[in-house]
């Protein structure tokens, strides 16, 4: 993977005292995998992933977007005194239309006390809200996530994401149907300083 990261990144300030988000890097591949696994039941993910293709899939599928103009995804690694504590970013990026995404998972040590837990998925959505709408100049982002953790539903509306539906009994999740819900933002409701 390249040193530098995603040149669209260029100029841009993802820190927020202590915390950042920058380019995901190789060395970040295989605790993201851990985590991954360790929380396959809020993931879209169906089965374990392997360290070779955990490997094989940043060098192959995430390296190559680094030097996109419009790459399909940005992944980001989010630092905590410059130690990754989670990692996430936008997924499925439609550029014409200017939306995309929302990807965020914390190291699972890090989601036993849901109200640190909100506070620090609320730091990473609004430097995330930083990067799309001034750097990439997005319109739009989304979120989907299950209803078996009411916590992190709350946090996304916390931070501003109007719900825009919900979709029963969508997904299995821990052998039960959970509900999915479905929130977005628009540029329109971006403020500067959220901080």
């Amino acid at each position: 993977m390249s040193a530098t990261g995603y040149s669209l990144l260029e100029g841009f300030d993802g820190r927020f005292r202590e915390y950042e988000i920058t380019s995901v890097r190789m060395t970040d591949a295989l605790p993201i995998m851990r985590w991954r696994n360790e929380q396959i039941d809020v993931l879209r993910q169906s089965a374990p992933l392997e360290p070779d293709e955990q490997l094989r899939y940043f060098r192959e599928v995430v390296a190559p977007t680094f030097g996109m103009e419009r790459p399909p995804m940005v992944i980001l690694a989010y630092l905590l005194n410059g130690i990754l504590i989670g990692y996430g970013g936008i997924v499925h990026l439609d550029w014409k239309a200017k939306r995309g995404e929302v990807s965020f998972l914390l190291n699972p040590e890090r989601t036993e006390d849901k109200q640190s837990y909100g506070r620090e998925m609320g730091v990473f959505l609004t430097l995330l809200k930083r990067l799309a709408f001034k750097q990439l100049e997005l319109n739009r982002l989304t979120t989907e996530a299950y209803g078996n953790r009411t916590w992190h539903v709350q946090a996304i509306e916390a931070n501003g994401f109007k719900q825009e539906g919900i979709l029963r009994k969508h997904v299995c999740k821990g052998g039960e149907m959970v509900d999915a819900h479905l929130h977005g933002f628009l540029r329109e409701d971006f403020k500067e300083d959220e901080f």
